[in-house]
């Protein structure tokens, strides 16, 4: 990469002429310095020396309190949807289980969106590539993941987690004085995020790949920001690990055990991971613009219609338990429990239940995504995950590389992060076997969204909805 041209006598570094490094090109009298050398400059810099340093020290305090916010959601959750109806006599939720929780859901974030500063953090249907908050939204961002997480929205907690770690960085620099610029802000934002993500994903190098794609950086400009990430990242995942086995708490990992034999692949698999993945993108485009609909619906009297979303997300997961004889918890969750169970024993779906959930959760998932607080993640990968193994009947595919690269497809169309969403499908599977597929899918699940006319505008947070226009922005 071209890092600016002189002529004559001096290099663009400030160096005499006839000291190039080698590998630098002086034809025509021209330099260019090369990537390698300029990043061997920026870490002999001290000031990010220091930036690195403050990362490793960050990434403790941050991930131990993303652990114990993750830990309080898990808790909160397993007493809602699990302790509670069996201490009234139920041994799953009934039907009607999530119509009251999901209504006081609504209420509570539409007083948080309405009242505190930075209306509970941005709107999940914006995707990861939101802006950043400040650190005065950090108690809102938090409540309103608490009001609906536990309550049963289709949401994940990936980007909650995001805004507390970037939050939480950038008050621990502000309380030790440090000197925070524009770029500093980015870089510790960047590492407090990545110290937060190991918990819910298994792996920093899942976080971390994450946050390069989201950063959307190239060059050494990259290396600046990702270096802090990734070191804070591995602290973080070290925390963690220690942590959760030493006070006996789980924060809910997304990992899978797949239940059946993963077969070899072969070209039945290949081929149909093509059409499956378009499928799935197109499926997941058309639900991501309903959020978005969603979002610009409750932008104009928040309070009544975030109620109004919430309580129809609560009816989805209601009519697909009388339909199936389920529980709701299938659609009123990020569906990490589901999916584990979906991996686990994949026959034990039939295609109705199959259907049903793909249809009500699909409704639900856009609900939410407009309306309450939490990532697209989690949800986007189960809604994948259970296309993936509703089409594994088709001739010569099967239920584990329609697991994955349904999966896949769906993380690739719903995020526009396609390495991301391959590196984290491929963790998740535990092995190596599906890459192919994965990746096929996920690069075609990216590619048919990209092709599809851009996506409804989302109001900014806490702002009016938009005049109506449109924008191809996540």
């Amino acid at each position: 990469m071209t890092g600016g041209e002189r002529t004559g006598g001096e290099r663009t570094g400030g160096e005499p002429a006839g000291t190039e490094p080698a590998g630098t090109d002086t034809s025509a009298g021209r330099t260019q310095p090369e990537e390698a050398d300029r990043l061997r400059e920026l870490l002999r810099t001290p000031a990010y020396q220091k930036a690195l340093l403050f990362s490793a020290l960050i990434g403790v305090p941050v991930s131990l309190a993303a652990f114990w916010f993750l830990a309080g959601l898990h808790e909160l959750e397993h007493l809602v949807w699990s302790d509670l109806p069996r201490g009234l006599g139920w041994n799953t939720p009934p039907w009607w289980w999530p119509l009251p929780l999901l209504t006081l859901s609504g209420l509570l974030v539409g007083l948080i969106v309405r009242h505190l500063p930075g209306a509970g953090g941005h709107v999940p249907a914006a995707g990861l590539h939101a802006p950043g908050l400040s650190p005065a939204a950090l108690p809102g961002v938090v409540l309103a993941a608490l009001a609906s997480l536990p309550l049963g929205a289709t949401l994940g907690p990936e980007a909650p987690l995001i805004a507390l770690g970037g939050g939480l960085a950038l008050l621990l620099a502000k309380a030790a004085r440090a000197p925070v610029t524009d770029r500093s802000a980015a870089l510790l934002g960047a590492a407090g995020a990545a110290a937060a993500l190991p918990a819910i994903f298994g792996s920093p190098l899942v976080g971390a790949v994450i946050l390069i794609e989201v950063a959307g950086v190239g060059g050494p400009r990259l290396f600046a920001v990702m270096l802090p990430a990734l070191l804070s990242s591995g602290i973080g995942s070290l925390v963690f690990t220690g942590f959760g086995r030493w006070t006996g708490l789980s924060t809910g990992d997304l990992s899978l055990t797949v239940g059946v034999p993963s077969p070899r692949l072969d070209a039945g698999d290949v081929l149909w991971a093509v059409p499956m993945a378009v499928a799935i993108g197109l499926a997941l485009h058309l639900i991501i613009d309903a959020g978005r609909l969603t979002a610009v619906f409750t932008a104009g009297r928040t309070l009544p219609r975030t109620v109004l979303c919430a309580l129809a997300a609560g009816v989805c997961g209601a009519l697909y338990a009388l339909a199936t004889d389920r529980s709701p918890v299938d659609v009123a969750s990020s569906g990490q429990g589901p999916l584990a169970q979906l991996a686990q024993n994949p026959h034990s779906w039939g295609v109705g239940a199959l259907v049903a959930v793909l249809v009500f959760k699909g409704l639900a998932y856009a609900l939410c995504l407009g309306a309450l607080r939490g990532g697209p993640i989690f949800p986007a990968l189960f809604l994948g995950g259970a296309a993936g193994v509703l089409l594994a009947p088709l001739p010569g595919l099967g239920v584990v590389p329609g697991l994955a690269a349904g999966m896949a497809a769906a993380a690739a169309a719903a995020l526009r992060l396609p390495v991301s969403s391959a590196v984290l499908v491929v963790l998740v599977m535990g092995g190596t076997e599906m890459t192919p597929v994965v990746i096929l899918a996920s690069v075609v699940g990216f590619a048919t969204v990209q092709l599809l006319p851009a996506g409804r505008a989302v109001p900014p947070v806490g702002g009016p909805a938009p005049a109506g226009g449109r924008t191809g922005s996540t």
